[in-house]
């Protein structure tokens, strides 16, 4: 409790700090609502909007972890696929460094002239987002492995699946959780943008929100989704975070024993 304290008071004093001099300075140069309105309009606005924001939330929530889960398991599956050949990691690396610099916003309308409105298009561009840490991450930790332990599985006879299960997975461990937890807020963002395309009436995210209220120049509105945005990322990161530095404790408590 003490850590957590001395962590966490530092952050919440420079918020508290940012916030009173914020709302100090709108009121004083009486800044227009609609151009920046002050941290009070914006708590009033999240209390008044709170329903609509809960469902916003939910709904990016669901494509965020649907879209993180399957960049988990596609981006582990390429690694493993990497890891096994270096001419299929050469072949096809590129097109993933691709992923990762195509501009989504110039690829996003696409995706809904194909897949359409709505969930499915949402998920989609988060997994675009959110993949390529995995892959990167989960590469390195399944090729960066010790050549005298090759050498001693080698000289065992052990097979390509023996050497993949028993010596490069359990090192990758800590390299896929660190490419787990950048994925995590990635996904969110993902998420977000691709409300930005793909919502609509019947799917109407924190992304969808966003868009329609700064039409509308609703802009206390638009800072509570912003808001809510900004909690679920950071939900979705320390549960991730969390998770994963209770899988590496167990994964070094087991190499302890080993040794």
């Amino acid at each position: 409790m003490k850590r957590m304290l001395h962590a966490a008071v530092p952050p919440l004093v420079v918020l508290f700090v940012v916030l009173a001099t914020w709302e100090a300075l709108v009121r004083a140069l009486d800044v227009a609502p609609y151009l920046l309105p002050a941290p009070s309009a914006i708590g009033e606005a999240l209390l008044e909007h709170s329903a609509e924001l809960a469902k916003g939330t939910a709904l990016t929530g669901l494509a965020s972890v649907l879209g993180f889960a399957s960049s988990l398991l596609l981006g582990a599956l390429i690694a493993f696929a990497f890891s096994q050949s270096r001419l299929v990691q050469r072949s096809f690396y590129p097109y993933a460094i691709f992923l990762q610099t195509v501009p989504i916003l110039a690829i996003a309308p696409l995706i809904v002239i194909w897949v359409g409105t709505g969930l499915g298009s949402v998920v989609l561009v988060a997994v675009i987002i959110s993949l390529f840490p995995i892959i990167t991450n989960g590469t390195t930790g399944l090729t960066r492995v010790d050549p005298g332990l090759l050498e001693l599985f080698a000289i065992h006879n052990a097979s390509r699946w023996q050497e993949l299960v028993a010596l490069r997975l359990p090192g990758s461990v800590p390299y896929f959780l660190a490419g787990a937890k950048v994925a995590s807020g990635l996904a969110v963002i993902g998420a977000v943008v691709g409300e930005f395309f793909a919502g609509s009436d019947e799917y109407r995210g924190l992304g969808t929100i966003i868009i329609v209220t700064a039409g509308r120049l609703e802009t206390a509105h638009l800072f509570a989704a912003v808001v809510a945005s900004t909690v679920l990322g950071l939900a979705l990161f320390g549960a991730v975070s969390l998770t994963g530095d209770a899988v590496l404790r167990r994964w070094r408590g087991r190499e302890t024993e080993t040794e």
